[in-house]
Parts: C-alpha cells; structure tokens; sequence
C-alpha cells in the first residue's frame, strides 16, 4: 500500500510544490492539502513546508499556526501522525506548542543562503530512522529568521531527553546550542531550519542526503502495517 504524504500550502508558501515533489521521488503519494481546509484526507504523514506563510507578519508562523489545517495537525500529531516541519514549517510548529521554542532574527541580521553542513544527533524519530547518529550531512539552508532560542530549562530538557535531531557545523544562524533541528518526546514531530526537499536529485544539489528524511518516515510506516 502506496504511503500518502500531505503537503500543506499556505498563502506565501515557496516550498510546497518542492516538498510534493521530493515525496514523489522518495515513491510516496504527495497529497496537496490546503490551508483553508480542517480535512487530512486520510494521509499518512504531513510536511509544512518552508516560505514565507502570510508574509511573515506578527511572526514567522504565529498567523499560520491559526489556519484551519493547523488544528487538524496538531490533534493529528498528539495522536502520532507524522509531522515534518520545515524552515517556515518549523516556525509554525513552535507557534502550536507542538514542538518547544521559538525562531528570531539571524545573529548575523542578514538572511542566509548556503549548502549548510550538519550532524545527526538522533536517529530516533519517524523522520530520521535511515540517518546514523553522529552522521554528518548536506543540507541546504536559506532563511532570516533560524535563530532558535529557548529558556536554559527547555533546552536542558532537549539535551537530557535526546530531542535534538540536528546540529550546525559551524553555527550561521546563532541558535542556542548550535541546534538546527528538533523532535517532540514522542519522536513523530520533527523541524529542523535546512531544507531537505532540496537534496533530491544530483543535477540540483551537492548532496542526496535529503532523500532519507521520506524513506525514514516511509519505512516507519511501513513496519506499523
């Protein structure tokens, strides 16, 4: 049975027809879901992709974390659903509670665009089972607001917990604990800043390694049949 992963659009989503695309490649059905709309359509896993959802304003994520679809995901993750939030996805997973923390302006005040490398801290999440831990990867980073912060207790539970899924290689962005990427205790939501829907195929990235995020969550799922 074909795995059915939803893409959500969002008004100012860049991203979202990257993301179907990247869960073509990885043999899953890409399932559009729209922003407007509460119903799931019986999918298997659900990507928020990266852009810029309402322009950005108020905060990064804080209107889309409003939107009809959110609702549905978020009851959908505290049941286990899948959930992959990228960059803007990211964002609007701190602005649900789904996931801790919170997104401000790059150290450096200027947006960053770049091949970023990164390490696998944990390879026990839905999205990250085919990476090793202590692995480093390729992945592309592009954003003015991937600084992630958080109180010094929240990211001592981070730490304690094994909840942070990814580190920066040389920090570009000034997050609290050279963190790129992070997971919810259960291991089924996942957000991280890079982009791996854009580490798909040879002819436009330096780097395959963004394929394995689909195959993991594919592969889950697979042994839930």
């Amino acid at each position: 049975m074909t795995t059915r992963i939803g893409v959500v659009t969002f008004p100012g989503s860049l991203d979202d027809h990257d993301a179907l695309r990247a869960v073509r490649l990885s043999g899953a059905e890409a399932v559009p879901l729209w922003h407007g709309s509460d119903a799931l359509s019986d999918v298997d896993a659900v990507v928020l992709p990266g852009g810029f959802s309402y322009g950005d304003y108020l905060r990064c994520g804080a209107i889309a974390r409003f939107s009809p679809v959110m609702t549905a995901v978020v009851r959908a993750a505290e049941s286990g659903l899948p959930v992959l939030g990228i960059c803007n996805g990211f964002q609007m997973l701190c602005e649900s509670h789904l996931l801790p923390g919170a997104m401000i302006r790059n150290a450096s005040r200027h947006f960053i665009c770049t091949d970023q490398r990164l390490r696998v801290e944990s390879s026990d999440t839905t999205w990250t089972c085919d990476f090793t831990a202590g692995e480093e990867i390729t992945i592309v980073l592009k954003n003015g607001e991937g600084n992630y912060v958080a109180d010094p207790e929240t990211l001592h539970r981070l730490e304690d917990n094994n909840q942070v899924v990814f580190r920066y290689l040389g920090n570009p962005n000034g997050s609290a604990n050279d963190i790129a990427g992070i997971t919810n205790e259960r291991g089924n939501v996942v957000g991280l800043m890079p982009h791996p829907e854009h580490n798909m195929e040879e002819l436009t990235s330096p780097s395959l390694d963004g394929r394995r995020f689909f195959s993991s969550v594919i592969n889950f799922l697979a042994t839930l049949v």
